[in-house]
């Protein structure tokens, strides 16, 4: 079992390992920072029996430019020059903990407190390292936004009156 909460400066981030240093330098190194300049913001999910981090994320404000949203998307959206989006700039889970589903829970809390959120946002976008993480993202209903930079959008409105999880037949 897991608790999801934000990041704090009692959380022991030395041991975490996603295998992926830059992940895992960004978190041992700079989340901390970010957070206190309120660039973004860190969640992580923690094993309830041990205390540790098991897997993390961050969110942040950002945009699109609305010239660069897929036309489907672009037709129903007002002509401001941008489009507000939540970017989810990092997901990574521990080695420990993999082939356990937490990737796909942690991207579903990103999804619902970016729906959640009292600032609007048209949509969560996420940035996807390689071949397999960009399998990941449209396996849970985004598409794409940006295929040379590997950018992935998935819309707000899709999730926000749904109550199961993204697997759902239903979702998105």
């Amino acid at each position: 079992m897991f608790r999801l909460e934000v990041l704090r400066a009692e959380h022991d981030r030395k041991a975490f390992s996603s295998g992926v240093e830059p992940l895992d330098r960004y978190f041992r190194e700079q989340a901390t920072q970010d957070i206190r300049r309120r660039v973004s913001a860190c969640y992580v999910a923690v094993d309830t029996a041990t205390a540790v981090i098991a897997g993390y994320y961050t969110l942040a404000a950002g945009g699109v430019p609305l010239a660069e949203m897929p036309p489907q998307m672009a037709k129903r959206l007002p002509r401001y020059a941008s489009v507000p989006v939540v970017r989810m700039g990092r997901l990574a889970v521990d080695h420990h903990y993999r082939r356990k589903k937490l990737g796909a829970a942690l991207l579903w809390d990103a999804v619902l407190r970016a729906s959640r959120s009292e600032i609007a946002a048209f949509a969560l976008v996420v940035d996807a390292k390689d071949d397999t993480a960009a399998a990941f993202y449209q396996h849970h209903g985004f598409v794409v936004l940006d295929e040379g930079q590997r950018r992935w959008i998935l819309p707000l409105a899709n999730v926000t009156d749904k109550k199961n999880n993204p697997r759902n037949s239903s979702w998105p």
